[in-house]
C-alpha cells in the first residue's frame, strides 16, 4: 500500500499541526496571527496597497460584536476574535467556493475551531445564540468591506449582506496595514482578552 499523504503542516513556532486530527497543544497564537495576517479576504480583490487580511477582518468583527453586545462575557469577545482562526492553515475561501467544495471543508473547519477554542479556554463549540451574534457582526463587517474596499455599491451590499445599523459602524473604517502591523495588533488584542478572561 502507498504511504498515507502527509496531513500535517509545520508552523513557524516549530509545532506540527495535524489537519485531520488537530490537538490544542499544537496551536500557538503567534502562528494564528502570522498566518491570518497573510491571508487575503475577497481573494485579494480589494483596493489599496496591502491585502485586506483575515486578521484585520477578525479585529473588526470582534469590535462590532462587542458594540452589539456591550455586556457580553470576555470569552465570547475572544470567540469573535478567533471566529476565522482555522483559516490560518486552510485559507479563506469565498462563499461560492465553499459551496462548491461541500461538507468536507466545513468538517475540517469545525475540527480546527474546536482545537483552537480548547487551547484558549473556550468551549469546543460556541453556543448557537453567540454564534448567530458573531455571524451578524461578520456580515456587518462584510458590508463595510464590500462598500469601502471591494467595489460594491451600497445597494448591492445591502442585498447580499443586509443593511447595518449605522450606530454599530459609527466611526469605524477599514484599515489597510502591512501584515507585520496587523499581526502585532491581533496578538495584542488576544493578549488583552486573555488577561481579563475569568
Amino acid at each position: 500500500m502507498p504511504p498515507s499523504p502527509r496531513a500535517w503542516q509545520k508552523m513557524l513556532s516549530g509545532r506540527r499541526l495535524d489537519l485531520l486530527d488537530p490537538t490544542p497543544m499544537d496551536i500557538e497564537i503567534e502562528d494564528i496571527a502570522h498566518g491570518l495576517s497573510f491571508v487575503a479576504r475577497w481573494n485579494g480583490q480589494t483596493l489599496g496597497d496591502y491585502p485586506y487580511s483575515v486578521a484585520e477582518h477578525s479585529l473588526l468583527v470582534e469590535n462590532i460584536y462587542t458594540r452589539m453586545n456591550p455586556k457580553t462575557p470576555v470569552k465570547w469577545q475572544l470567540a469573535a476574535l478567533l471566529h476565522d482562526a482555522p483559516e490560518y492553515v486552510i485559507g479563506d475561501m469565498i462563499s461560492p467556493v465553499k459551496a462548491a467544495v461541500g461538507p468536507d471543508y466545513d468538517a475540517l473547519d469545525k475540527r480546527l475551531a474546536a482545537a483552537i477554542h480548547i487551547r484558549f479556554g473556550l468551549p469546543h463549540a460556541v453556543p448557537q445564540t453567540i454564534k448567530k451574534q458573531i455571524k451578524k457582526a461578520d456580515r456587518i463587517s462584510a458590508w463595510m468591506e464590500a462598500t469601502q474596499i471591494a467595489g460594491f455599491d451600497k445597494k448591492e451590499a445591502d442585498r447580499f449582506f443586509g443593511k447595518p445599523d449605522p450606530k454599530l459602524i459609527e466611526g469605524l473604517t477599514i484599515h489597510l496595514r502591512p501584515p507585520v502591523q496587523v499581526r502585532e495588533a491581533y496578538t495584542k488584542r488576544h493578549a488583552e482578552l486573555l488577561k481579563i478572561l475569568p
